[in-house]
């Protein structure tokens, strides 16, 4: 079991090393515009977990994803090299959907924002229906409708017989 701290500076290091030999060394046409996002490595260092997001669509990702497979030899022999570790971590590629997840968000942000603004426009010439204030007030002893008198004729300070 590798130092957490360790582990954390060997995976920055296989993205960097990761990075830089998709764009100098492999030259698969499939491979389109694959940005490394993450790595992850395993606390006894032998599995890395490097993440990447591919601008494009559903075609570009499937094609990138079996060029990052077939370049996956190389492309350990090169963290191998450039990090000087014991033993070199397997690779694994797995497609980063937190961009994909922060733009849907953004889309119901928006829509929300849009529904928000229409019933603050609907809301602006609104009235309640009924009264304006629809709550009871406790009466003092003057707003009596019949002038402080009872239904029984008596009047309301008088005690009860």
């Amino acid at each position: 079991m590798a130092d957490p701290a360790r582990a954390r500076r060997l995976a920055v290091r296989i993205r960097e090393v990761v990075a830089a030999a998709l764009e100098r060394q492999v030259k698969d046409p499939r491979l389109g515009m694959v940005t490394v996002t993450d790595a992850r490595v395993t606390p006894d260092l032998t599995e890395a977990t490097v993440f990447y997001t591919v601008y494009g669509d559903d075609t570009d990702r499937l094609d990138s994803a079996r060029a990052l497979e077939s370049a996956k030899g190389l492309l350990r022999g090169q963290v191998g090299r450039q990090t000087g570790v014991k033993v070199t971590p397997a690779l694994t590629f797995v497609h980063d959907r937190l961009p994909d997840d922060a733009r849907h968000l953004e889309e119901l942000i928006v829509t929300a924002r849009e529904r928000d603004a229409g019933l603050a426009g609907v809301r602006d010439g609104a009235r309640p229906a009924g009264e304006p204030d629809p709550y009871r007030k406790p009466r003092g002893d003057d707003d009596e409708p019949d002038g402080g008198m009872m239904s029984d004729g008596g009047m309301m300070g008088d005690k009860l017989r």
